[in-house]
């Protein structure tokens, strides 16, 4: 029932017209996405089980029924939660079972054609699975190309960083290197 459709109801489709009704559209598809990702930081801080991640993403890309064909804001859904808890699902063992069922899944999914013998899904979600699957590939690293919050001794170990390569003559790095889906180092146990 979460997600069973990101069209607007009866009602809305009723009350709105034209551009209002696509941006109901989107409101209804960016609240899906952030529900998978608060179900993502829910399973990162402990309070879901694997098991439950385990449903969810089964349940979204069809594992159980191979005729069934998932619709695409299914896919973009699964995409997010992955993204978002890939690197701590699959460093558990019955993560890792979860992570290959559902990215054969996806790759599956990804080179589907429908009766036209077109594809059966938009280039953005192909896209969107492709960058799944190679950031799983990558062990979940992934270039991010906007700056997080640092503290200000962070801030001055890149500047002194960034003037010590500068006089060697070497580029400084623009984008940083992320581990995706890896439980945040505050939440991890001090042993």
């Amino acid at each position: 029932e979460l997600l069973n459709s990101q069209e607007p109801s009866v009602e809305e489709q009723a009350t709105y017209e034209g551009a209002e009704l696509d941006m109901c559209r989107k409101q209804r598809k960016n609240r899906m996405l952030a529900n998978m990702k608060f179900i993502g930081h829910l399973y990162l801080r402990q309070l879901l089980s694997a098991k439950v991640i385990l449903s969810v993403s089964r349940e979204l890309v069809s594992c159980d029924s191979e005729d069934d064909v998932p619709a695409e804001h299914a896919l973009e859904c699964v995409c997010e939660l992955l993204v978002n808890i890939g690197y701590t699902l699959e460093s558990q063992p019955a993560g890792q079972e979860v992570v290959k069922q559902v990215c054969c899944r996806l790759l599956g999914l990804k080179n589907n054609t429908n009766a036209d013998g077109g594809p059966a899904y938009c280039k953005r979600v192909q896209f969107m699975i492709q960058d799944l699957l190679e950031t799983r590939a990558a062990g979940w690293s992934k270039k991010s190309f906007k700056s997080s919050a640092k503290t200000k001794g962070e801030i001055r170990l890149e500047q002194a960083w960034d003037i010590e390569c500068k006089s060697m003559g070497v580029e400084t790095p623009t984008a940083e290197v992320t581990i995706a889906g890896q439980r945040p180092t505050y939440l991890t146990p001090v042993m």
